[in-house]
């Protein structure tokens, strides 16, 4: 078995063994034997688009998708919600998740970094991809954020 295929069985294996009684996070479905593309439910407070000139309503149930390209783990899986979201590190192509990918992360580490981006436990308005969702971060008062305090990391 090749080094990429041993690697996509132990995320699958560590996928399945963190998020099947996780409180807050789901595998819903995996693609390929073994899998190269999942998708994932969060079930944390997030704020959902407004509309225009209204505040955003928060949302509980999202869905992001994970593809993992051929190159993997040397480059970082890719990201993209399903469902939208307003967060200034996400955009309905991708999410950001550059600095916190390395090779050695383990796929289900990441998916509950992109749970705990969701509720505002982790987020980044310098460098933002969707600008509007940073000017409304950065309008809010400290206290606000994070949206939800609990330790989403779980048994991960």
């Amino acid at each position: 078995m090749s080094v990429r295929l041993r690697r996509l069985t132990a995320d699958y294996a560590s996928m399945q063994g963190a998020f099947a009684a996780h409180p807050w996070i789901g595998m819903v479905s995996s693609e390929g034997s073994p899998p190269e593309r999942y998708l994932v439910e969060f079930r944390v407070r997030s704020p959902l688009p407004p509309a225009a000139g209204a505040e955003p309503l928060i949302g509980e149930r999202h869905r992001a998708e994970i593809f993992l390209p051929l190159d993997y783990p040397r480059r970082p899986p890719f990201c993209r919600m399903v469902t939208p979201v307003h967060h200034p590190n996400i955009d309905p192509q991708k999410i950001c998740i550059g600095d916190h990918w390395s090779a050695g992360q383990s796929l289900a580490r990441l998916v509950v970094h992109i749970a705990e981006m969701l509720c505002y436990q982790s987020f980044n308005i310098r460098s933002p991809l969707n600008a509007a969702a940073a000017a409304w971060a950065d309008t809010r008062p400290p206290a606000t954020f994070p949206l939800q305090c609990d330790d989403l990391m779980q048994s991960v």
